[in-house]
């Protein structure tokens, strides 16, 4: 017979995974570069289906990747800067060691750098693609700009971070595109909708983060590095959209900057005291074209047929609340003191088109003082000031967030200086029909659906409660009386009968209560409270199991009728033989 023989394990699934020591060999590669080639470019590690074929036989654990993966990086430019630079590095040590200082400055000055431009339009062909994309993005840019600079972490990386996530937050204030906030115990989540794509990222506290010991930072470090460059690139193109100027600019910095000469305008862009300005968050951003120089575009009304016109109206309803929402604040001016999160008040407020100020001594950009007149509300976290103004509102910070979620300025009592306050819900969970709603939910979507405030509502509820009770007063009262003067009469009779026949009172017998029937009962109602309390996926678990249950006590039933018809009809004919037998 001819052909070659066929070997085991050189063909199928175990040629398609290579391991990780294999493809570091094949690359060249240290396993910390290798690490963070792979992170780069977004490849990960593949869990085979049949691992023991794959492994040639061995259940020893390996790491496999995909070898078309590995081809693919076979053609990366970053790996030869990766053995350059190993190169650079062995030469600088000789260098040093050999006392040569002129050959290591200029080492140090040819040293190679590799860029990740083309990877991120690699990995992210579409502008949309990388904004789905961008919430991890976010939420590591906003942690690694809370790092403290210490020998953790590069300080140019905590500064560029910083400097993002600055320009990310001014951007989202200019553009109104803020949805959601919530305060959790890990920290604040925002949502914003940009371009039609919601992004969600998470801001830790600042008070709050301490260095953990287990965790690796170069890991995280090689995500940052990619994710600042793929921020920097997103930012752009979103400030381009707005017309507003990248590098961003203050409005009145870009007027005085005119009048200024070249080198003065320069030294104010790169100054921390710029920087500051810009991350306070209170002013707004110079543009390309003035806003009074643009025109407001107004979208074409074509003639709808009768199917879409329902769906045109629903659209129109939600532009005109997206609309309202982002005006909620407007003709407000809010004081912050200086024990509430001034960043993340001074963000949602200004998102929302109220002005915000605070304490000059705290930060740097305050717009006015304590003692305006004009000041709508002060937000203040402690139970009591000594100096208070008549007209404004002094408040506790959750009134903005919860304003923002309900897209209602909620009333203010609630949320006084001193006063328990409501819980705080939170505006990801969307319930269901059938699905638990708390109390305060529903207080808040009433709220939202413009019916009543807190305080009008429970009136109202009181006033139709008091307006029923008293007509019920009234016509019971009548009935009462009857009966009051009926039981009189009667009790006055029994006496005088007892007098004249001297009857003897009884004690009465105890009624017993059956112990076994109220044990059932009471667990009858803990078992239908807690189904009740069951989260989402448990009782769908739950309300699978007891279907099945249910369906088998079904299946019994019906077998059981079945067979009693059964025994039924052959009782039957039995009946029927034994009578022909007799006749």
């Amino acid at each position: 017979m001819g052909g070659t023989e066929k070997k085991k394990y050189e063909r199928g699934a175990a040629t398609n995974y290579i391991t990780r020591n294999k493809a570091r060999k094949k690359l060249q590669l240290s396993l910390a570069d290798f690490r963070r080639l792979c992170i780069l470019k977004g490849i990960y590690p593949h869990e085979p289906k049949h691992k023991k074929k794959v492994n040639k036989g061995s259940t020893a654990p390996r790491t496999f990747y995909l070898f078309k993966d590995i081809k693919f990086l076979l053609h990366e430019p970053i790996v030869h800067k990766f053995r350059d630079y190993k190169v650079f590095v062995r030469k600088l040590r000789k260098a040093y060691g050999k006392a040569e200082w002129e050959t290591a400055q200029k080492l140090q000055e040819n040293k190679p750098v590799y860029k990740l431009d083309h990877i991120v339009k690699e990995r992210y062909p579409t502008f949309i693609d990388a904004l789905r994309d961008l919430d991890d993005a976010l939420s590591m840019c906003f942690l690694f700009a809370t790092f403290p600079r210490t020998g953790k972490c590069h300080v140019h990386t905590i500064q560029l971070c910083r400097r993002l996530s600055v320009e990310f937050m001014n951007f989202v204030i200019a553009s109104r595109s803020l949805r959601k906030v919530f305060l959790s115990i890990k920290g604040i989540y925002y949502q914003a909708e940009i371009l039609g794509q919601l992004i969600t990222w998470i801001v830790p506290y600042t008070f709050a983060h301490d260095h953990p010991t287990d965790v690796d930072y170069r890991v995280m470090a090689t995500f940052t590095e990619f994710f600042t460059t793929l921020l920097g690139f997103v930012n752009f193109r979103l400030y381009q959209s707005l017309n507003l100027l990248y590098p961003p600019k203050l409005e009145n910095n870009a007027e005085e900057s005119d009048l200024k000469q070249d080198n003065e305008e320069k030294y104010a862009m790169d100054s921390e005291s710029y920087m500051e300005k810009l991350a306070a968050l209170g002013a707004s951003l110079a543009r390309v074209i003035s806003s009074s120089e643009e025109d407001d575009v107004v979208p074409d009304e074509f003639p709808a047929e009768e199917e879409n016109a329902v769906l045109l109206e629903e659209r129109q309803k939600e532009q005109q609340m997206l609309e309202k929402q982002k005006k909620l604040f407007e003709g407000l001016k809010f004081f912050l003191n200086r024990e509430v999160p001034r960043e993340s008040l001074a963000f949602v407020i200004r998102c929302f088109g109220g002005k915000v100020s605070w304490d000059k001594s705290l930060c740097i950009g305050a717009t006015y003082p304590v003692t305006d007149d004009t000041i709508t509300h002060q937000i203040v976290d402690r139970p009591n000031l000594d100096k208070q103004f008549i007209n404004r509102y002094y408040i506790q910070p959750q009134w903005v967030y919860d304003s923002v979620n309900t897209k209602t300025l909620l009333p203010v009592e609630a949320y006084f200086l001193g006063v328990i306050l409501p819980p705080h819900l939170s505006p990801f969970v969307e319930e269901k029909e059938g699905d638990y709603i708390p109390p305060e939910k529903l207080k808040l979507l009433a709220i939202q659906r413009g019916e009543s405030t807190y305080e009008s509502q429970n009136e109202s509820e009181e006033d139709e409660q008091d307006d029923e009770s008293e007509d019920e007063e009234d016509e019971d009262m009548d009935e009462t009386e009857k009966q009051d003067e009926e039981m009189l009469k009667k009790m006055e009779a029994e006496k005088v009968k007892n007098k004249q026949l001297n009857v003897e009172v009884t004690a009465g017998a105890v009624k017993l209560e059956n112990k076994t029937e109220a044990s059932q009962r009471e667990q009858a109602e803990e078992k239908r409270l807690a189904i009740m309390m069951m989260k989402k996926k448990e009782k769908y678990l739950y309300n699978k199991i007891m279907f099945g249950k249910k369906r088998k006590v079904r299946e019994q039933n019906k077998l059981a009728a079945k067979r009693k018809a059964h025994d039924d009809v052959l009782k039957a004919e039995r009946k029927k033989n034994k009578k022909v037998k007799f006749q």
